[in-house]
């Protein structure tokens, strides 16, 4: 693993939640004491904290407390929780507190010779983005946000299916910290009892023929809490279906599950990867709705070809939709 570039200090919010996040309860006196700055300056930054989704009550008897427990991401916990082969193969760490997205902090520095397998992670981001350039927000330490960079000598093309095999090991990630019963609504979502539990964005770019490079974005819920009611579409986190795992050992499982289902596919192709996405597949024999810009069109899953496009079956005969070309609803 290369030495990571500098990482700036920590803003004083993240200090003050690692305080809270230690302590039961803890008075806005002796938080102002540790550290170091008036107890007006630590009820902004605590309403800052509830700003970004942080759930914080206050009583004049305890001070303040964290109304449920938060594990703030840490790069040193991280990089031990991974298998010591991987901890050699990986290219950078980045742990940002706050940052615009987590892919378009590595996609700034692809021209400048980024590593491959290099990784970022951050606490909160300002423009978090899905696919289609919609939204993708989670409250503060109720999510994971993970961008991972790998580079393709081969052409652009084999790179079809890609965001599907990242859903996989997603999939198997969770289930490592025990989190069963997710699947994968094509193209990139993370799926359990028909709501969203995360999202996945695939970024190309270099030359169509080859050397090329792909960004992959994860957003996962963990807690969703008040937050869940600003999410214009159906939800879930993580807290609904299991115990919460720790947020660290989930990044070094999903960095080890990516990495190695990435090199697979790199190798092999996605069809290697088809039979399990098929078990997985939470539109297949449903009926859904395509959208190609203003038409609607309405049809029925049929799996994923060999590439991982859609397979849908309308009434005058099967289509394959390609990711990109359409949004897809499921009926209920």
């Amino acid at each position: 693993m290369t030495a990571p570039p500098s990482q700036p200090t920590a803003p004083p919010a993240r200090d003050l939640l690692a305080l809270l996040a230690a302590h039961t309860a803890i008075p806005g006196k002796v938080l102002a004491a540790q550290l170091g700055v008036s107890r007006a300056a630590i009820w902004k930054q605590v309403e800052q904290l509830r700003a970004a989704g942080v759930a914080i009550s206050a009583s004049n008897a305890d001070g303040y407390r964290l109304d449920a427990p938060i594990e703030l991401l840490d790069a040193d916990a991280i990089t031990a929780a991974l298998p010591t082969a991987m901890r050699r193969r990986l290219g950078e760490l980045e742990l940002h507190w706050r940052i615009d997205s987590t892919n378009s902090a590595l996609l700034r520095r692809i021209d400048d010779g980024l590593p491959d397998r290099s990784v970022c992670l951050a606490e909160l981001q300002s423009a978090g983005r899905g696919r289609r350039g919609r939204a993708w927000q989670m409250p503060l330490g109720g999510g994971l946000a993970l961008s991972c960079h790998r580079i393709c000598e081969g052409a652009m093309v084999r790179l079809a299916g890609l965001s599907l095999v990242a859903g996989l090991a997603a999939l198997d990630a969770l289930a490592d910290c025990g989190v069963e019963g997710v699947g994968l609504k094509w193209p990139n979502d993370l799926f359990a009892r028909d709501a969203k539990l995360g999202g996945i964005l695939v970024e190309l770019g270099g030359e169509a023929l080859g050397p090329c490079h792909a960004v992959i974005g994860i957003g996962i819920n963990l807690r969703l809490g008040a937050h869940a009611a600003q999410i214009d579409q159906r939800a879930i986190d993580v807290a609904a279906l299991a115990a919460l795992p720790s947020r660290n050992q989930l990044a070094a499982r999903l960095i080890f599950r990516l990495d190695t289902m990435i090199d697979q596919f790199l190798r092999d192709g996605f069809a290697v990867f088809a039979a399990r996405q098929a078990q997985v597949d939470v539109l297949r024999g449903r009926d859904i709705e395509i959208l190609r810009g203003t038409r609607r069109e309405q049809g029925v899953a049929a799996g994923v070809d060999p590439r991982g496009a859609l397979r849908v079956r309308f009434a005058e005969g099967e289509q394959v939709i390609d990711s990109g070309e359409v949004s897809v609803r499921a009926k209920p």
